[in-house]
């Protein structure tokens, strides 16, 4: 089943649902699709059902009675029917949907699945019921039901071990941001520094661009800052207010403040539970439940510390929500009361180098180490791509590592393959390959295995002739925009 020409990317996700969809096994088959908002789920999930003649229904926030009206409405139309079903709750919904199948297996989307939950608790223990039942009724009905949402708590736990449809679904399909590399071919953007500063703004959402935006696309280095000041900072377009909309639309948020505070306070720079309570002006444990249900909405992500493995690093997933805490929201005056955009902009920018894009150019070089870096790059296959902390006991501090790559090595599992340094901003010299150097003795010195381990260094601006010399021989990994980007 090919993928339609105007999908672009999602390969994979493709491939997955049209699978499903075809599988020829008799009977009732169930998938889950989630994602955070404006992923495309919905765009795939169209197309699929456009190419195998399926049933696609979005469900909207209304009461039970509502839905169950809407949802015969549309069986009506799919049928050609001259008169809607309207079905009194949802076991007698569910068998409607069901009788769809009874010619051919049909695929059967519902969209937007968390707000029928709301309207109705008891919907999964139904849809469990007449999945189970469809086994032994002769396996006369063969529905391909795609449950679809972007409440990403509750579609967590749709088939966790407590929920009813636990060990029903033939496929759970999370539609992730696109790639870097992808993202920046969808906004057609060729140079790879602005790639990066676009991407850390706007990060790999499909939707920002046709739809928040209106395929507003920065024309080069040049435009960049007025791009800012006319699309994120502008308070008349909607990608103004997006970051707001993807915490409200969280069903699990409680204390909005709350959880405002804790994303400012990693947006800032605070990585530890322990930073982020002391910026938010609470104890730590009164913020585990909001890291809880941030890591759970899918807004935050939590790493181990490579070489500290009592310490986690929180880091915020959606980099617009970065751009909005860091930027958007201190200036909101501004912005909104006094229209100035090129003043806020103009005082936030070096706050946007060093608190956004910084940070966000060293995700990237972890993206590239696990994704694009050519087989050779680290003499080994990386598994694990993270960054740590090292103690130095003699100089009474501690050394950041942007990139720690760990991976196998034969049948060697586990390997230090690499440490790493990235500068956004900087020209890397031979000083830097010799901290990374003192890293690794301090590291050889607690025993770690260092003999495979090899320096390097990831700059957005380039090195100096001396370092470039250390790597031709062999000495260390240099990585530029180039070839972060899949150039020479």
């Amino acid at each position: 089943m090919p993928k339609p020409p105007h999908v672009f990317d999602r390969d994979l996700e493709w491939s997955e649902l049209t699978a499903f969809a075809s599988d020829e096994d008799r009977g009732p088959h169930l998938a889950v699709v989630s994602g955070r908002r404006r992923q495309g789920k919905s765009f795939l999930l169209k197309a699929l059902t456009s190419a195998t003649n399926g049933f696609y229904f979005a469900a909207v926030e209304a009461t039970r009675a509502e839905s169950l009206s809407l949802l015969g409405r549309e069986i009506a139309h799919f049928t050609d029917a001259p008169v809607p079903p309207i079905p009194q709750d949802w076991t007698e919904a569910l068998e409607l949907l069901f009788d769809l199948s009874t010619q051919r297996p049909v695929t059967i989307v519902i969209d937007e699945f968390p707000y029928l939950v709301r309207g109705d608790a008891s919907l999964p223990s139904r849809l469990q019921r007449i999945i189970g039942a469809g086994f032994g009724d002769d396996l006369r009905r063969h529905p391909r039901i795609l449950l679809c949402g972007s409440a990403m708590s509750f579609m967590g736990g749709l088939l966790s071990g407590t929920s009813p449809l636990y060990g029903r679904a033939r496929l759970n399909l999370v539609v992730h941001s696109l790639g870097y590399r992808d993202a920046a071919k969808f906004w057609n953007i060729d140079d790879p520094r602005l790639a990066v500063l676009t991407h850390a703004v706007v990060g790999g959402t499909p939707a920002y661009r046709k739809e928040l935006v209106a395929n507003d696309v920065p024309e080069g280095l040049d435009d960049f800052d007025d791009w800012v000041c006319r699309t994120v900072l502008n308070p008349m377009r909607p990608i103004h207010s997006e970051a707001e909309f993807l915490l409200a639309a969280e069903p699990d948020v409680r204390d909005r403040a709350l959880y405002h505070s804790v994303l400012a306070a990693v947006a800032a720079g605070n990585h530890t539970s322990g930073g982020i309570a002391s910026a938010v002006g609470r104890k730590a444990t009164d913020i585990s439940q909001p890291l809880t249900v941030l890591k759970r909405c899918g807004l935050l992500t939590v790493e181990a510390d490579a070489f500290r493995g009592n310490r986690s690093a929180y880091r915020i997933a959606e980099p617009l929500i970065t751009f909005h805490h860091a930027v958007v929201r201190r200036n909101q005056s501004l912005m909104i009361e006094e229209r100035d955009l090129n003043s806020a902009w103009s005082e936030s920018r070096d706050t946007f180098l060093s608190k956004v894009v910084g940070p966000h150019f060293e995700h990237l070089c972890r993206e590239w180490v696990s994704w694009h870096a050519e087989p050779d790059t680290f003499g080994g296959l990386p598994i694990e791509v993270t960054s740590g902390t090292v103690a130095d006991p003699a100089a009474r501090t501690s050394h950041e590592v942007d990139i720690v790559v760990r991976g196998a090595v034969g049948q060697d599992h586990g390997i230090l393959l690499s440490i790493g340094e990235a500068k956004w901003n900087k020209v890397m010299d031979v000083r830097h390959l010799d901290r990374l150097r003192h890293i690794l003795g301090l590291l050889a010195s607690r025993g770690i295995d260092t003999s495979h381990a090899r320096p390097a260094c990831y700059s957005g601006v380039g090195f100096t002739p001396a370092l470039q010399e250390a790597a031709e021989r062999g000495e260390v990994v240099l990585v530029d925009l180039g070839r972060l980007y899949g150039g020479a």
